[in-house]
C-alpha cells in the first residue's frame, strides 16, 4: 500500500496547528547598547541609582500629576519606546487614575441626566430637550 497522501494528509493538519510565527518586535525588553550597559554598570559601583532620576527635579512626576487635563496631555505626549519598564509602570498607573477620573465625570454626568426634574418645573411638562451649548449641528 501507499502511505505517502496519508502521510502528506498529516503533515498538513500538523502545519495548520502551528502557531503562527511571531513578530520579532523589540517592544519594552529590548537589547541595550554597549554604551547604555556601560553607563548603568558605572551607575551601580558609584552606589548611584540606574534610573535617571534628574527627570524628578524639572516638574511633577506623572505619578503625582492630579488627573485632568494636563494629566492627559502629558501621557498623550509621551514616548512609550522611550520609557524604561519602572517609567512605564508609573505611565501605566497614571492612566488608570486618569481613566477612573474621566469615568466618575460621565457618571456624574449621566445620573445629572436622567436624574429627578427640578422642584420648580413639578407640574409643568418637559420641555424637549435642545442642543447642548458650544455643539453644532
Amino acid at each position: 500500500m501507499n502511505d505517502a497522501p496519508e502521510r502528506r494528509l498529516q503533515e498538513r493538519r500538523l502545519q495548520e496547528r502551528q502557531l503562527p510565527e511571531r513578530e520579532t518586535s523589540p517592544g519594552p525588553l529590548k537589547a541595550m547598547s554597549p554604551g547604555v550597559v556601560d553607563y548603568l554598570f558605572r551607575q551601580l559601583v558609584a552606589g548611584n541609582p540606574a534610573e535617571d532620576i534628574q527627570w524628578g527635579r524639572e516638574g511633577v512626576a506623572l505619578s503625582a500629576q492630579p488627573p485632568g487635563a494636563e494629566l492627559a496631555r502629558r501621557l498623550s505626549e509621551c514616548d512609550l519606546e522611550a520609557l524604561t519598564p519602572t517609567e512605564l509602570f508609573h505611565y501605566v498607573r497614571a492612566a488608570q487614575r486618569l481613566a477612573s477620573w474621566a469615568e466618575s465625570l460621565r457618571e456624574d454626568a449621566v445620573a445629572r441626566y436622567c436624574g429627578a426634574p427640578a422642584p420648580e418645573s413639578a407640574g409643568r411638562e418637559p420641555a424637549e430637550p435642545g442642543p447642548a451649548r458650544g455643539i453644532d449641528k
